[in-house]
């Protein structure tokens, strides 16, 4: 077990208990203690404080969900590419999912979350597989310096045709712009139910994979020679990864950063060890979601402001401060 790994546990459910908490308080409307146990313990209760306490309880499990696929989701594309930066950007999941989406909404006449979600995950799955195709040809397989560097270019292409289709489209442009920045703000109980399964697969496959995914990062040739089958368990990680992202992508939007920071929050807390990392990523990728909602609704009050626009503010800043530590422990 790593050294102060109780006590990073220990805080970590404490403050993923208190963001739960403000979560329900705050928004348009403040309410206080009394009126959030009487939402959730109370039901006969019928208080307008309370009924708003009990309007919030989706979307705080939305968002805590949300924010534990994109925390595992990470935790796995960087073992995956062995890249201590890399969020699930790196195969270009999040620009094939918007693709689909596009292509979803303009020939097909997508709408609904139950319908973003197949196309956001074919999206996601196809772009992929084309990436780690792409990255494994040549010789010594799929390095990490390839997947990234074919992820980056297919990102970019994919990108364009994203735009492409776009333009000539305003109805599609306005439909898709609002769900491009992303938020958490839509999450209901059907959301929440439609969500459940692939948290659920992505999680155990990342958990079943990641002790062979502690020996690939020795490197290749020594996880070959303790008997792991590199090629597959890169394929299984990614397409865990995949599926949470994929699906949280396609329900809340592309929000950005969670997956990088909770993953390398956590690793600078308790170390390298993935059996570890991968669940305390999820605690740690719900909280920093969970808390960058409250802190928009706080902001934009009486309105609020979109989650994925607070992360990019919260998550740049603090990245840079842990990459600093991280230099100033490496010399």
């Amino acid at each position: 077990m790593p050294k102060h790994f109780i006590t990073v546990l220990t805080l970590s459910i404490v403050l993923l208990g208190l963001c739960a908490a403000a979560s329900l308080a705050f928004g348009s409307r403040i309410v206080g203690w009394n009126e959030i146990i009487n939402g959730l313990f109370h039901p006969d209760v019928q208080s307008h404080d309370a009924n708003v306490v009990r309007q919030r309880i989706a979307r705080t499990v939305f968002s805590l969900m949300c924010g534990a696929a994109l925390g595992v989701s990470g935790a796995l594309m960087q073992s995956v590419t062995r890249n201590p930066i890399a969020d699930p950007s790196i195969l270009g999941v999040n620009t094939g999912a918007a693709l689909f989406v596009v292509c979803g909404i303009s020939f097909f006449n997508v709408s609904s979350a139950s319908q973003y979600i197949w196309f956001a995950l074919a999206g996601a799955i196809i772009t992929a597989i084309f990436v780690f195709g792409i990255g494994s040809m040549g010789s010594g397989g799929a390095t990490p310096l390839k997947l990234v560097l074919a992820g980056a270019a297919t990102s970019a292409a994919l990108s364009s045709l994203v735009i492409a289709i776009m333009i000539p489209r305003s109805n599609v442009m306005d439909q898709f712009r609002f769900w491009q920045v992303g938020s958490v703000g839509a999450g209901n109980w059907s959301s929440v139910s439609l969500f459940i399964p692939f948290l659920i697969v992505g999680i155990l496959i990342a958990l079943l994979s990641a002790p062979a995914l502690n020996a690939i990062a020795l490197g290749d040739e020594a996880a070959a020679g303790l008997g792991v089958r590199t090629g597959t368990l890169r394929l299984t990680a990614a397409l865990g990864g995949v599926l949470l992202c994929g699906a949280a992508t396609a329900l809340a939007g592309p929000i950005g950063f969670i997956g990088l920071l909770a993953t390398h929050l956590i690793r600078l807390l308790i170390g390298p060890d993935l059996r570890y990392i991968i669940p305390m990523s999820a605690l740690s990728g719900a909280i920093i979601l969970t808390l960058s909602d409250v802190c928009g609704r706080l902001l934009g009050s009486p309105g609020e402001l979109e989650v994925g626009i607070v992360t990019a503010f919260i998550g740049a800043p603090l990245l840079i401060l842990i990459t600093i530590k991280a230099k100033m422990r490496g010399i």
